[in-house]
């Protein structure tokens, strides 16, 4: 049975104690804690309030399941700190900038070398996102080919079917590849909305994050190729909608339409 979680980035003004109410209210248990600066844990007090965040959110009925840091990856306060916590994982995404791609992927490269010594030590995974655009990885392949080195146990992938068909890529085939090193699957959903008219000289196009249903993901099938590859790892909803003012309603009902596929 697959533990279904959100990332709570969009509530970031609430208390933690709200925040753990609110989360309850939308139907989970389980969150994706952000430790960014502006938010309940901001990174630079990381030893002392993460390891309270958690205690106080558990007593609260919600328990966090990963994080996602603003803290470079050879930071130790970042392993400490999560194994005070319990926790095992954080989510992280390379940004090509101004690099070439295989520039990109050789210092994301050299980010994970440099903190395999504290994953080793903290008994710790890095969940590495695909991401459409200048990322590194932008599909599976350039997760599989990132990824293929290390142990899953340290480094592994967190597969997001949204990013991966911006990209015009296969869920089927993007599965198939990357489930032996997969640790986490982002469920959310996008198509790529035109934003010029006909007469334009050359089209412009936009990214429209919409509701699970309406995307060019399909999470029937996404879900279904879970189904047969047997994986029974986290779940997490992005909660990552354009239309911000309907986010609790959207995540509310994506939650379910997710569970319907589920069951």
């Amino acid at each position: 049975m697959n533990e279904l979680a959100v990332f709570s980035k969009p509530w970031k003004a609430l208390s933690l104690p709200d925040l753990a109410g609110h989360i309850q209210s939308l139907g989970f248990d389980l969150i994706e804690l952000p430790l960014r600066p502006g938010f309940q844990v901001e990174p630079a007090k990381i030893e002392r309030d993460l390891p309270a965040a958690v205690k106080l959110l558990g007593e609260q009925g919600i328990r966090v399941l990963n994080v996602t840091a603003d803290l470079p990856l050879d930071d130790e306060r970042l392993y400490s700190a999560c194994a005070a916590a319990g926790i095992g994982m954080n989510r992280v995404m390379f940004w090509q900038r101004d690099l070439d791609y295989w520039a990109a992927e050789a210092k994301a490269r050299r980010q994970l070398d440099a903190a395999l010594p504290f994953c080793e030590k903290y008994d710790f995974q890095i969940g590495i996102q695909n991401h459409s655009g200048r990322f590194v990885p932008v599909n599976e392949m350039g997760m599989f080919h990132l990824v293929k080195d290390y142990d899953p146990r340290f480094v592994a992938a967190v597969w997001d079917p949204a990013h991966n068909a911006l990209e015009g890529m296969n869920s089927d085939s993007a599965l198939d590849i990357l489930a032996p090193h997969l640790c986490m699957v982002n469920l959310k959903n996008a198509y790529w909305r035109r934003v010029s008219g006909p007469e334009a000289e050359v089209a412009g196009w936009k990214i429209y994050w919409t509701s699970g249903a309406q995307g060019r993901a399909s999470w029937s099938q996404v879900i279904a190729k879970l189904r047969e590859i047997d994986y029974q790892g986290p779940i997490c909803f992005s909660a990552e909608y354009s239309d911000e003012e309907r986010v609790d309603e959207l995540i509310a009902k994506d939650l379910a339409f997710a569970r319907g596929l589920l069951a």
